[in-house]
């Protein structure tokens, strides 16, 4: 599994901790050994040129994904196809601002926007309340399943 961290910001953070995310998050929902993966940290300048290009949103936002292959997630009896899952663009400044207001970490908030973008690159959404309701339990299992994964890791 090929899993790029890019910091374009020079934001201090612990990157490998993004790529462990991903790889527990990938190897959970059946991706493909081979499957490629970038996750982008961005200022937020970048961010808002972004956000304005390719969602037609005014303003920086917290993570943007960008699907390539479409791929799916897997399940027990069979892994998706090898190919390239895409892009996440991460902005760390949005993060520190969303982190403080909900009370945790600004890594925690990167871990879990990092959780919330391979989602949607696997096809997940939250535009509606069911599918709302998906996403975000299958996002808390996968961070409280690494979670766990750390702290044994840690021992």
């Amino acid at each position: 599994m090929s899993i790029e961290v890019l910091n374009e910001c020079g934001f201090e953070t612990d990157e490998s901790a993004l790529q462990r995310l991903a790889t527990y998050c990938l190897d959970s929902l059946r991706v493909h050994p081979d499957a490629d993966l970038c996750i982008t940290m961005v200022d937020v300048a970048a961010m808002e040129r972004y956000h304005i290009e390719f969602m037609d949103e005014p303003g920086p936002t917290d993570v943007l994904s960008f699907p390539m292959d479409e791929l799916r997630p897997g399940n027990d009896d069979q892994v998706t196809p090898a190919g390239m899952l895409g892009d996440i663009v991460l902005c760390p400044d949005v993060a520190t601002e969303q982190a403080a207001a909900a009370g945790h970490s600004v890594s925690d908030e990167l871990l879990l926007l990092t959780a919330h973008g391979i989602l949607h690159l696997l096809g997940f959404d939250h535009a509606e309340p069911d599918e709302e309701r998906e996403m975000f339990a299958l996002q808390r299992d996968l961070l409280v399943g690494f979670s766990v994964t750390e702290r044994k890791r840690k021992k």
